[in-house]
């Protein structure tokens, strides 16, 4: 099974829970285990981080080195998907942007990206990955 780093612009509430299970499930029948941080790290804020740890270096980075792609769930602009991105394009993994359909995906990531991927249901996001393998 391949392991994907999913970053995705977070708010702390029940829908981003749900969108993220989701995803996860989608994902999971491609093939593709996923790591997210407002999940696995943050505990969808329950979590109390040690005091001075900065979660994009402590975390982010390290996971993402473990991991054989990034994912950017891109609906939503944030400037730490950005950072993300440019974080694993340096160090050379590769990077696939989902979206719902119509999404405004901005230059700066879409040249990044392996390929960007729009989707209506969760099952597009399945399918393409089971394409891309």
């Amino acid at each position: 099974m391949k392991k994907a780093f999913m970053s995705l612009k977070f708010h702390n509430g029940i829908e981003d829970k749900n969108k993220i299970d989701a995803l996860t499930n989608a994902l999971s029948k491609a093939g593709i285990q996923n790591v997210v941080m407002a999940r696995d790290v943050e505990k969808y804020g329950e979590a109390i981080l040690p005091e001075g740890s900065k979660l994009m270096i402590d975390y982010a980075f390290p996971a993402m080195k473990q991991c054989d792609m990034l994912i950017v769930e891109f609906s939503e602009k944030g400037v730490g998907l950005g950072i993300g991105a440019g974080y694993a394009y340096a160090i050379g993994l590769p990077i696939y942007v989902i979206a719902k359909t119509g999404s405004d995906i901005s230059l700066t990531i879409s040249n990044l990206a392996k390929e960007v991927v729009f989707y209506d249901n969760y099952e597009d996001i399945t399918k393409k990955f089971l394409e891309i393998g």
